[in-house]
């Protein structure tokens, strides 16, 4: 996911365990003071505010990123001509929890873009893997691979695995399962600093979210096929990640492991919220119920750590004080999967007050779209639209819904 480094570079040079609401500093009501809470004055709801939106912004996507050959565009400002890989399967990640929301006419879009994506695939390495980016009609796919995408595209492919029946289904399954085999194959794991992934094939750092997305799909594949190979991997990134990224005095996990061995521990607060789900998911494939207790701990180390208590939000890192519609709104999935283990609603009301301050802070209201970064007051708001955001936005969005 090149745009956390590069945007980390910009920052730099142009200039945070208990559940309980008064124990953590848990916001009231919406979060923003004046976010959206959906219905009010006893009248009947008959859609949540939160499924509206998430149609809104999918419209949105349709008409500005939405290509005829089933990619869609880096953003609508300075790269409209290519795709990049995490931002198209974020798009399907996105239109799988519409399936799974109950409305199948996003079958065809989603099924569309899998199409596509598939055109990234290396096919003159045997091992696969799939490369960054493309032109919109998926020719000129070439250069660097990067872990972290190949991992979260394998992820996306599940949740639509989940959602599709057939030939399709397993076609998806299919194609999961390449994504971990180019990640177990392609050398990017080694010996360096005692293990992890490389974030890219120019193995210039090893961060927390390459590794942890790895990690996820590792045992989800574990949990659904049964091979062991799975779980072995599954086992040795955890490990890994335990021994060298995580900071047991925040309970958190640092970012990433320079060339040099330099630790860099600055916390993201998507870092934390992908490894949260990893540490569910391993739970749930290695029936290991310590792990859901290390999802929680992690989530309140979250709250205490990169929750804003003034404006109600999560932070992008620890060390940049700004809000983005991909890497804030993370936490909101993380939170909603938390609920879902324990049924603590204190969880939702994190992800609730979340949503709410981003559509404040980052929504154009006239579109239904998202910018791509501001500061906690809405200062400083870019005036690009990345398709990712608008894609994480629409996803989270439809994922609260089922509870708010």
């Amino acid at each position: 996911m090149r745009t956390k480094y590069y945007n980390w570079v910009l920052a730099l040079s142009l200039l945070l365990a208990s559940c309980s609401k008064s124990d953590n500093g848990a916001p009231e009501g919406s979060g923003n003071g004046s976010g959206n809470n959906g219905g009010s004055g006893g009248n009947p709801v008959t859609e949540s505010v939160y499924l509206t939106n998430a149609k809104a912004t999918r419209a949105y996507i349709k008409a500005g990123y939405a290509t005829s050959f089933g990619s869609y565009r880096v953003n609508t400002t300075t790269n409209t001509n290519s795709a990049f890989e995490w931002y198209v399967a974020s798009h399907l990640y996105a239109d799988a929890s519409m399936v799974a929301a109950g409305d199948a006419s996003y079958l065809e879009p989603m099924n569309g873009t899998f199409a596509w994506l598939t055109k990234l695939e290396d096919k003159a390495d045997p091992n696969g893997g799939y490369f960054a980016y493309a032109n919109l009609d998926g020719s000129g796919a070439a250069g660097v691979k990067y872990v972290d995408d190949n991992a979260l595209t394998g992820m996306a492919y599940l949740d639509a695995y989940n959602v599709t029946t057939g030939t399709t289904k397993a076609s998806y399954l299919s194609a999961a399962e390449a994504c971990a085999r180019w990640l177990i194959k392609s050398g990017q794991w080694d010996n360096t600093f005692n293990g992890g992934f490389w974030w890219t094939t120019e193995k210039t750092v090893k961060p927390t979210q390459s590794n942890a997305l790895a990690m996820q799909l590792f045992a989800r594949l574990y949990k659904l096929t049964g091979i062991a190979q799975y779980k072995e991997w599954a086992v040795m990134v955890d490990n890994w990640l335990n021994a060298q990224m995580y900071d047991s005095t925040t309970g958190l996990y640092i970012w990433q492991i320079e060339k040099n061995g330099v630790k860099n521990a600055v916390k993201f607060t998507y870092d934390n919220a992908i490894m949260v789900e990893a540490e569910l998911l391993f739970a749930d494939a290695m029936n290991d119920n310590t792990y859901k207790t290390k999802a929680q701990a992690l989530g309140n180390a979250m709250i205490r750590g990169l929750w804003d208590k003034s404006y109600n939000v999560f932070i992008f890192n620890t060390s940049d004080l700004r809000v983005n519609g991909c890497y804030s709104s993370w936490a909101t999935q993380a939170m909603i999967k938390l609920y879902e283990l324990d049924n603590n609603s204190n969880w939702l009301t994190y992800a609730k007050a979340n949503v709410d301050a981003i559509n404040v802070i980052l929504k154009n209201t006239a579109s239904n779209g998202y910018y791509q970064y501001a500061g906690l007051n809405g200062a400083g708001r870019y005036t690009n639209l990345e398709g990712v955001d608008q894609a994480w936005m629409q996803r989270v969005q439809v994922m609260l819904s089922k509870y708010r």
